[in-house]
């Protein structure tokens, strides 16, 4: 089969699904809490703190050996708990925007909170039932595919809101972004569940076995390297990115040209890149895409920090739209690239018959800088001025693409790193 006949198939459509209803709460708790929030006086440093309500991201590996185990009656163990975790996140976004910033800031970082739960929760199930779902050699297109509809559903809350958000009150505004929740509803309804590999009979064989098979798979030293390649690669484009919005406001930008102009101009790059990413992966493999969509990442950083040394706009031209939209593409094309070898790389690391809880494990580490590290972001920029802080995002770049001459050599090819075949490991 040709790689674009891959591209057209069931398997595929399913995999822009999982990734438009993966990505629609995490661009909220990114784009427009911090947008909320900022449009009502909130300070920087109390938005960069907010963060820190993405903690459930970087601990999701605690609790997925239970998604492995226990099956939802009626819906079966994935699409059982894809169920209960979109119509939660439906609920919970509804109801946010009815809080005041101003008098309800505890009650937001709850349920924020709340809301990242259930999104990190509804991560761990998506991605087990992608890597059951799609074969060894459909893992880079599929993976390419989905992190596509991710940033794609970014455009709601990153762009639609932002516009809704100048004319409707935000309860409204938020209302309106949960409903965008029903198409992943729609595809869990419709979907059937997969059966690559035999579950854990026992919770505690779901919770020991995933991590014994990943330790003794090439011993301690291969695996302690991956985990901490999981955890740098991402790091300063992670950064970079955390607090975009507030960047872009005060530089003297409304929220509808950051609507309107910033998010388009940052979305299609990505989803270009990423399909283009996603197509080339399949010739070159997967260890090559991630020196060379590394590579790209690391560079488009510098975008940010020559924007940021212009500084604030009195007034916006069309000058300064076409600087703004030229940076946050560049910016985003590496990225797109970027990210597609990188969730590839992690779907190719874990077993079948573990994927939960293995799946959740490396996206915790890669969850780890934007939550943490990022929770400092505020603070930084405030010590160091935009510009300094986006050249230390390119600086924090440089670990991950080092630790791939250990995880992901040039010359190796895929099948040395291969994932273990389906089944139980013994």
């Amino acid at each position: 089969m040709s790689v674009w006949q891959q591209l057209f198939t069931r398997r595929m459509l399913i995999c822009v699904f999982t990734g438009f209803a993966s990505g629609l709460p995490l661009y909220l708790l990114f784009n427009l809490v911090p947008a909320w929030l900022r449009s009502e006086h909130v300070d920087l440093k109390t938005i960069g703190l907010f963060a820190l309500i993405q903690f459930p991201y970087t601990w999701k590996f605690m609790w997925s050996p239970l998604l492995d185990r226990y099956v939802v009656p009626a819906f079966g163990r994935r699409r059982g708990w894809m169920l209960l975790t979109q119509i939660g996140l439906l609920a919970v976004i509804a109801t946010m925007g009815g809080f005041s910033p101003q008098s309800d800031l505890a009650a937001i970082a709850w349920f924020a909170t709340l809301l990242a739960f259930l999104s990190a929760t509804q991560d761990i199930v998506l991605d087990a039932y992608r890597r059951e779902l799609l074969s060894d050699v459909e893992l880079g297109l599929g993976n390419a595919v989905h992190v596509n509809a991710y940033r794609i559903a970014g455009l709601v809350p990153g762009s639609l809101s932002l516009v809704l958000a100048d004319f409707l009150p935000w309860d409204m505004v938020f209302i309106v972004t949960a409903l965008f929740m029903l198409p992943g509803i729609a595809m869990t309804l419709l979907v059937k569940e997969p059966h690559r590999a035999n579950p854990p009979k026992t919770l505690r064989e779901a919770v020991v076995e995933p991590f014994h098979e990943f330790i003794t798979r090439k011993g301690w030293n291969s695996a302690l390297l991956i985990l901490a390649f999981l955890f740098f690669y991402k790091l300063g484009d992670s950064m970079c990115t955390a607090l975009a919005t507030p960047f872009y406001l005060d530089m003297g930008f409304s929220k509808t040209q950051i609507g309107l102009i910033a998010k388009n101009a940052g979305l299609w790059p990505a989803v270009i890149g990423g399909l283009l990413g996603g197509l080339w992966m399949v010739k070159i493999g997967i260890n090559r895409a991630l020196w060379l969509f590394g590579v790209v990442q690391v560079v488009s950083i510098f975008g940010f920090a020559w924007l940021a040394s212009v500084g604030h706009h009195a007034e916006i031209t069309s000058v300064e739209l076409a600087q703004l939209a030229i940076v946050i593409g560049l910016e985003a094309l590496g990225v797109g690239l970027g990210t597609v070898a990188f969730v590839a790389f992690i779907a190719r690391s874990t077993h079948p018959a573990y994927t939960a809880t293995q799946f959740a494990l490396f996206t915790s580490l890669m969850a780890v800088p934007r939550t943490f590290a990022n929770a400092a972001t505020g603070w930084l920029v405030e010590s160091m001025g935009w510009t300094g802080f986006f050249l230390l995002c390119a600086v924090l770049a440089i670990p991950g693409m080092l630790l791939l001459l250990k995880v992901a050599p040039w010359g190796e090819t895929q099948a040395a790193t291969e994932t273990p075949p389906s089944g139980r490991a013994q």
